[in-house]
């Protein structure tokens, strides 16, 4: 069993979508993409416990908080609220009120494929159908045999309908068999018991280990004791023992004189039978509180201390729920694991174990992770990136690799230039890991000296990625483009050839005239800042023997130390120490043409170019 598609429309931050899940997915993206709204609202059709919170929903569920009735505005295109619609006295004309729309409703559609024996047996043929795997979609040709391929199998469609109730003045929502909203004269409940037979369970990142091992209802332990059909027979025996325990009775203690007072000042005003004699209990004496202030101790240490479980590190929690899901998914055989962000708290070997735990344990799993170690875990085909239009259109995107990025390549570099861009919103792919690394150190420096001029690319959400050579800058800008990023190209002087197949692929091309990115640090600057940073410098002694006193040649002295430093920094340390003025002009342009494409003014429809950008077309001919 597993999900095969899921479709959302009018949801928190999502106007629409139509997402399709292979066995095992990961959900990536940058943060607000719509990651966790896509498993909220998976859970909200086939979490068993969601929809006993009440109300299932509310104002901020919808997109844009609207859940009003509206009506067209005289222009056609503003609506009114129903509220203030109903409360005009007309049009104008006849003196009837506007007509009004229906209310907006949250509607999610998830369809389960694979399904056993048992499930097909229990939701029956008016609501079962047939998915086909190749086409991902539901087969509906008119063939009955058509069904006995390898590539159909079983599915069930069901659907939360969630809108707002102006005569109960709340919100209400429930989920149906999908086929019952339009087959059938009366839709057709998905009731708690039919999703107990789904089998998905959702882990929240920051919820699940807090109430673990507790008995509150849907906790971890909870879930365990319903799967084994195991029903505590402990309320009547607890509740009794507990009330004949009073707490701080002994007199020495004060609390009882105090309460005895209390008591003798009660009797002066009201009657015996209006209440007398007040006691303190641990415990209010009910099931329901019981099963929040029941709490497991796990001993700590070598010593015989035990300790709240929730009191334990974060990574032992963690851990703890993991060794509680291979509980339930060696009971149930059949479950679906959604779980937020496996990484927090837990180092790189055992967010591995984790993933490799669950994935063996469910019949599907799906993460969300902004972790390296846990997105190198996935296939090129599990990877889905998530991102959302301005409109409120979240669109999913799978990893294409160019032919010059063979997938052996891609698995030994992931970490260090591919996993990044992948999370990212924005990519700068650089020529190289002096560009790569020096650029990103002079956009911070400046937003420190100026910032209400200058962004560091980490406040703009731009990732920088070292392309390795000019000859790649095109394929990977091609890459993460066709990923829905967006892509800006930094490099030195080009061929007229290459120079045109990096702006086909990228959305922006800032180049230099240099030959070098060293030869524009060392040209843009001033001789105080090559001074000065000479003057910090442990200089290497092969370059002492040739320059002994670096500052009389200064120029040419760092020229040498930036070519050994190359992969060492050695230029972005140069930059990290320049004033404003010292860092080379069109270094300067650029950051400022970033900060005005990630974040334009908003009094101001100014292009970027009239800024002075130094993208292609503007400042490519000269370095400063």
């Amino acid at each position: 069993m597993k999900i095969s598609k899921l479709t959302i429309r009018n949801f928190r931050g999502i106007s629409s979508a139509s997402l399709l899940l292979s066995d095992h997915a990961l959900l990536i993206g940058d943060n607000n993409a719509g990651k966790t709204t896509v498993l909220e609202a998976i859970d909200l059709v086939l979490g068993p416990d969601r929809l006993n919170r009440r109300p299932p929903i509310d104002e901020h569920d919808f997109y844009h908080g609207k859940y009003l009735p509206t009506a067209p505005a005289k222009n056609g295109s503003d609506v009114e609220p129903a509220a203030v619609v109903q409360a005009s006295t007309g049009d104008g004309a006849s003196g009837e009120p506007e007509p009004l729309s229906t209310a907006p409703q949250i509607v999610i559609e998830v369809t389960v494929t694979d399904l056993s024996d048992e499930q097909r047996s229990r939701f029956g043929e008016d609501y079962i159908e047939w998915w086909d795997k190749g086409k991902c979609s539901l087969f509906t040709e008119a063939n009955p045999s058509g069904i006995d391929a390898d590539a159909i199998t079983s599915a069930l469609r069901v659907t939360f309908i969630g809108q707002y109730d102006p005569d109960e003045d709340d919100f209400k929502g429930d989920t149906y068999f999908s086929r019952s909203l339009t087959e059938s004269e009366k839709a057709q409940p998905f009731s708690k018991k039919d999703k107990q037979r789904c089998g998905f369970l959702y882990l929240r990142s920051l919820r699940t280990g807090s109430r673990a091992l507790s008995l509150d209802h849907g906790s971890l332990l909870d879930i365990i004791l319903r799967l084994k059909e195991v029903r505590p027979q402990m309320w009547e025996g607890t509740i009794g023992s507990l009330s004949s325990f009073n707490v701080a009775s002994d007199p020495a203690l004060g609390i009882s004189g105090v309460l005895e007072s209390i008591n003798a000042s009660l009797k002066k005003y009201v009657p015996r039978e209006w209440g007398v004699e007040p006691h303190l209990k641990v415990s209010a004496l009910t099931r329901e509180h019981l099963r929040k202030v029941v709490t497991a101790f796990i001993a700590t240490g070598s010593g015989e201390h035990a300790a709240p479980f929730f009191r334990q590190g974060t990574g032992t929690i963690n851990m703890l729920v993991l060794a509680m899901l291979s509980q339930i998914a060696e009971d149930k055989q059949n479950v679906i694991f959604a779980m937020e962000e496996p990484e927090t708290a837990i180092p790189p070997y055992a967010q591995k174990r984790i993933i490799h735990e669950i994935r063996n344990l469910s019949s599907q799993s799906i993460f969300t992770s902004h972790s390296p170690y846990v997105l190198e875990e996935f296939g090129l085909e599990e990877t889905a990136i998530l991102s959302r239009s301005n409109s409120g259109e979240l669109g999913q995107a799978t990893i294409s690799l160019p032919e010059s990025v063979k997938h052996k390549r891609y698995r030994q570099e992931f970490r260090t230039r591919f996993c990044e861009g992948l999370l990212a919103n924005r990519v700068l792919i650089a020529e190289g890991a002096t560009e790569a690394a020096s650029f990103p150190v002079a956009a911070r420096r400046l937003a420190e000296l100026k910032p209400a001029s200058y962004s560091s690319l980490e406040a703009l959400g731009i990732c920088t990625i070292d392309a390795g050579t000019e000859s790649q800058i095109a394929d990977l800008s091609k890459l993460y483009r066709s990923l829905g990023k967006k892509v800006f190209g930094l490099c030195d002087k080009q061929s007229d050839e290459n120079q045109a197949k990096i702006t086909a692929q990228v959305d922006t091309l800032f180049m230099h005239a240099e030959k070098g990115f060293e030869n524009l640090v060392l040209k843009g600057t001033t001789q105080n800042a090559m001074k000065r940073f000479a003057d910090i410098l442990e200089w290497p002694q092969f370059i002492l023997a040739t320059y002994p006193d670096p500052k009389a040649d200064i120029v040419a002295a760092l020229r040498m130390y930036f070519g050994w430093a190359k992969g060492n920094r050695g230029i972005a340390d140069f930059l990290a120490q320049c004033d404003e003025a010292e860092i080379p002009w069109w270094i300067r342009q650029t950051c400022t043409a970033l900060k005005h494409f990630c974040d334009p003014p908003v009094s101001s429809n100014a292009s970027v170019d009239a800024v002075g950008a130094p993208a292609v077309g503007g400042l490519d001919a000269g370095g400063g």
